[in-house]
């Protein structure tokens, strides 16, 4: 079954917003409109291919901002920014920053949606990894903060015996952590580990 490509439009405007979520849908795609960035990073993007196209310049805060928040929520869908007034130097900083587009208001239809279509292109490629650090995320939240303590020594390369003296434990006991560290994260060996520890230290 084909998967339908996701795009969520934030912008305060509701004029702007609404025509851009009609010109998304009439194009095949489905789209949902926010009037505010917190809607979305208060909610679990769908683990489909996706875009975000947000306006620069929200009521209440800017899309700098908000590519800050998202990143540090560990949502790494591509960007397009929408902006009345924009600038080379701001263009600039928000593709340096990671986005992909950088369109002024009112974009034209035809622009504006082969930028999103190369955006969810992309992000195409990009689901895989977010639906494997999603599912790392979700599996380390069950983890005890002892067995944290262990999980981060075992990746630095620390053998049973150091692990123990730096946690003021009995080998036995760190055995047993340790364990029950690569059980609830799924993960067969070390290299295992280390990769998903990467994940957890980038989302911190």
């Amino acid at each position: 079954m084909k998967v339908e490509p996701m795009v969520y439009v934030i912008d305060d405007e509701a004029s702007v917003r609404n025509a851009l979520v009609n010109l998304l849908s009439s194009a095949g795609f489905k789209a949902e409109g926010f009037a505010s960035p917190a809607d979305v990073l208060s909610r679990e993007l769908p683990p489909v291919p996706m875009c975000i196209v947000l306006d620069m310049n929200l009521q209440s805060t800017n899309g700098f901002a908000v590519q800050d928040q998202l990143a540090q929520k560990g949502v790494q869908v591509p960007i397009i920014f929408l902006t009345g007034y924009g600038s080379i130097p701001m263009s600039v900083r928000a593709i340096k920053a990671g986005a992909q587009e950088f369109l002024t208001k009112p974009p034209d239809d035809e622009e504006f949606l082969g930028a999103v279509k190369r955006a969810v292109e992309q992000d195409e490629a990009n689901l895989i990894e977010r639906e494997f650090n999603a599912g790392v995320m979700r599996r380390a939240a069950s983890l005890t903060p002892r067995e944290m303590d262990v999980f981060e020594l075992a990746v630095e390369g620390k053998m049973i015996k150091q692990m123990a003296h730096a946690l003021g434990t009995q080998e036995v006991t760190v055995k047993v952590h340790k364990r029950r560290v690569m059980s609830k994260m799924e993960a067969k060996t070390l290299i295992d580990l280390a990769r998903m520890w990467d994940v957890i230290r980038h989302a911190r």
